[in-house]
């Protein structure tokens, strides 16, 4: 009689073949990213043309960093979830840096949070590259919001998944050096040689803002004197009280910081654009909880021309 023997694959023999597979390189091609995600390699090349994937180029080939890819993998695993950082770009405001550094404060060495005021336009890049986690804008009148903050995020292909939160509506206008300007006084008569600027960068809402002031009046920008340059509201109130500009485009907020007057020309919409995953991170649920708190809400009255009355609410979803 012939007895067979069952085929048994005992826990040693699981181990030799898992210490057979081959490790994948710390640095992997296209190709081998595609078998590491189980995809195709054009897959692989549409998520770096989005910017969805980490990646770097040498010598004309694409290369992915092991360690990094498995980061970017349990992070959209999770939607966000496990993720222990949130970076802000885009636009610049006080009360929200002020909420961030509250909430620093709390979080101490668990977590960071960071806010780089690069303007609006550089924002969504930083955003559409995953560079960002959140970008702040303002874009004009808050009465044409709902039309114009959608139509600078069209133009990325990744704003399929992108929404729009509303932190508040805030006073914008002019930043002003004590007694340069009066109530009498017209806005063309600052476009004198006697008076100087500080001008904000391209891509700044402070910037379209004060265009459209301009185009109303039918005054050209370029008559300004422009005697320094600022890359966000709280650079510009600067430039006006180290004496470096008498006039600069910015929020109420910005001058009372820094003692400053204000010319108020209207108010405007301030959003953040960011991805559906990012709404539900407890990081950004913080950020709006700290926005809504008691030490912030004092912050808005004591700086004056904000209003809170729409924060946290979705104003857009594709």
């Amino acid at each position: 009689m012939v007895t067979r023997r069952a085929s048994t694959t005992t826990v040693d023999d699981a181990r030799g073949l898992a210490a057979a597979a081959p490790e994948p390189p710390r640095f992997m091609s296209v190709r081998e990213v595609a078998r590491y995600l189980q995809v195709n390699e054009k897959k692989v090349y549409a998520l770096v043309n989005e910017g969805r994937i980490p990646a770097t180029r040498l010598t004309g080939k694409w290369l992915f960093p092991r360690d990094l890819l498995d980061q970017w993998l349990l992070e959209s695993s999770h939607g966000g979830l496990l993720t222990d950082r949130m970076v802000i770009a885009g636009s610049d405001d006080p009360l929200l840096a002020r909420a961030v550094n509250l909430m620093a404060a709390d979080l101490q060495g668990r977590a960071i949070v960071s806010h780089a005021a690069t303007g609006t336009q550089l924002g969504l890049k930083l955003l559409a590259g995953r560079r960002a986690d959140l970008c702040a804008l303002h874009w004009g009148p808050d009465t044409e919001s709902t039309q114009r903050h959608p139509a600078l995020l069209r133009p990325y292909p990744q704003h399929r998944d992108w929404i729009l939160v509303r932190l508040f509506r805030r006073e914008q206008g002019l930043i002003v050096s004590p007694g340069v300007w009066s109530a009498e006084r017209r806005l063309e008569e600052l476009l004198t040689p006697a008076v100087r600027w500080a001008a904000r960068q391209g891509g700044a809402g402070s910037n379209r803002f004060l265009q459209e002031l301009f185009a109303e009046h039918r005054a050209d920008p370029a008559d300004r004197r422009v005697t320094a340059r600022a890359y966000s509201e709280r650079d510009a109130a600067a430039a006006v009280a180290m004496g470096q500009a008498d006039v600069a485009p910015g929020a109420r907020a910005a001058a009372t910081e820094f003692g400053l007057e204000f010319r108020p020309i209207g108010w405007e919409a301030f959003d953040l654009a960011l991805s559906r995953g990012i709404f539900f991170r407890t990081l950004f649920r913080t950020l709006l909880e700290q926005l809504g708190g008691d030490e912030c809400r004092r912050m808005a009255q004591l700086l004056g021309g904000y209003d809170l009355a729409d924060l946290g609410k979705l104003v857009w979803s594709p």
